[in-house]
């Protein structure tokens, strides 16, 4: 039986746990939104994270309707959207139930990881606690663990992403969808039918083609937004509802065609442009591309799954039944998908090498999450196959909290400057570039 004393002491920890939460995400909202250039049309996207993470709410969604969880866009939005429900990413940056998760996950678990542990354990963040179901693709160990974990909590489904993107798994994979939309049937009561699932595919369809118009705006206009916003958005995504995203992107989209056509950047100056991949970066967690741009660069690309590529690649329907929408989704999520849980990535450097040419980048900047394995074992290949196109690439270890970011500014300043240097006349002194490079490769 808890003592008073005990309930007192909770109710004082969970008062320090909000406040510092609070605090950490309303300090880095107001550098995003004082970071210059930001196009007409952001509001709704600070207002998304505002309600979640600074006003402690859960998501915006009509009365009645369930929110399900999911921890990978591995796991199809429209089969959710199929069942009346609303998918949530429950994948987390967040610095205070980093440090909370620090004491019950292992040492060497990944940040990510850390902060869903501590979210499940001080049970303080609404988004979390109002999901009816969770969906767990277990895309590493890690991954298996937090499924484990979240038992107990509400019904919990994982999901086994196969090694390799052959005809067999696919298939296997298409079975894991009819038993996922069958649980999404039991936790919302409502059937999934033909017409529900075509009504899902046209109403995150119609997401995917703004987003696919932000990215042509982008590929044809350097500088015509700075990737901390764009990544500010793409995170806001995660709990807002596909046709409220689409409506808030499209007003973003109307904005950047006006500066394209007065020819207005958010620069006058040519900054590096920067690539940003590796580890998922999650908001609160923004304080790289931020460094980025506050040092003098521009995160031109963003190939990171809280990014872009969550709904980059659309499915495509060859075979126009109720089978042939499931199969087109699972091909969707593991055929084009360059995530690294996969033995052959290939498709992985396809995807860099193509970011690169499309966006004229100028520098990779490699993120590892501490204790992130997957992405960590990939650098040494995508940082020789880079070097042969003569693009410099950095790789940056960091985890949830603020302890390195004079550490990680140094470097970020060095590599910037660098690219810099690479692009001056040879008459510049080779001094300086000596100097950065111990920089980077410092451990």
């Amino acid at each position: 039986m808890i003592t008073t004393r005990e309930q007192e002491r909770k109710a004082r920890q969970d008062k320090r746990f909000v406040s510092k939460q609070t605090q950490t995400s309303a300090k880095y909202l107001r550098r995003i939104a004082e970071l210059s250039g930001a196009p007409d049309g952001m509001e709704p996207f600070y207002r998304a994270l505002l309600r979640i993470y600074v006003d402690m709410q859960g998501v915006n969604v009509p009365q009645g309707v369930k929110t399900i969880g999911t921890y990978c866009v591995m796991a199809p939005q429209e089969l959710i959207y199929a069942a009346g429900a609303m998918p949530v990413k429950l994948c987390s940056g967040n610095y205070t139930a980093f440090f909370v998760g620090d004491d019950i996950a292992p040492r060497d678990a990944c940040p990510l990881v850390k902060a869903v542990a501590g979210f499940k354990h001080t049970e303080l963040m609404p988004v979390y606690d109002d999901c009816s179901m969770m969906i767990v693709p277990v895309t590493c160990d890690c991954k298996k663990k937090i499924a484990g974990m979240l038992e107990g909590k509400c019904d919990v489904m994982t999901m086994h992403i196969p090694a390799t993107r052959g005809d067999d798994e696919i298939d296997s994979f298409v079975s894991q969808l009819y038993e996922l939309a069958a649980r999404l049937e039991d936790v919302t009561g409502n059937r999934i039918t033909y017409d529900s699932l075509a009504n899902a595919f046209s109403m995150v369809g119609h997401a995917q083609y703004e987003l696919s118009e932000f990215v042509r705006l982008k590929k044809q206009h350097p500088y015509l937004i700075r990737g901390t916003h764009a990544m500010t958005m793409m995170n806001a995504a995660a709990y807002m509802s596909a046709p409220a995203w689409a409506n808030a992107m499209h007003r973003v989209n109307v904005s950047l065609r006006r500066r394209a056509s007065s020819g207005q950047t958010v620069t006058g100056k040519k900054l590096p442009r920067i690539l940003l991949t590796g580890s998922p970066i999650v908001f609160p967690n923004m304080k790289i591309p931020l460094l980025i741009e506050e040092m003098g660069g521009i995160v031109a690309g963003d190939e990171t799954c809280m990014g872009e590529r969550g709904m980059y690649d659309p499915p495509v329907i060859t075979d126009n039944s109720f089978d042939g929408m499931m199969r087109a989704l699972a091909n969707r999520s593991l055929r084009p998908c360059p995530c690294p849980t996969f033995a052959d990535n290939s498709q992985r450097l396809f995807r860099l090498k193509q970011l690169i040419r499309d966006n004229q980048i100028q520098g990779v900047i490699y993120l590892v999450l501490r204790g992130c394995l997957v992405y960590d074992f990939e650098y040494k290949r995508i940082e020789e196959e880079l070097g042969r196109l003569g693009i410099p690439v950095i790789r940056l270890e960091s985890d949830y909290n603020e302890e390195d970011v004079e550490q990680l500014r140094i470097r970020i300043e060095a590599f910037i400057e660098l690219i810099k240097l690479r692009q001056a006349p040879e008459k510049k002194p080779t001094i300086r570039r000596d100097f950065n490079e111990q920089v980077l490769h410092r451990a």
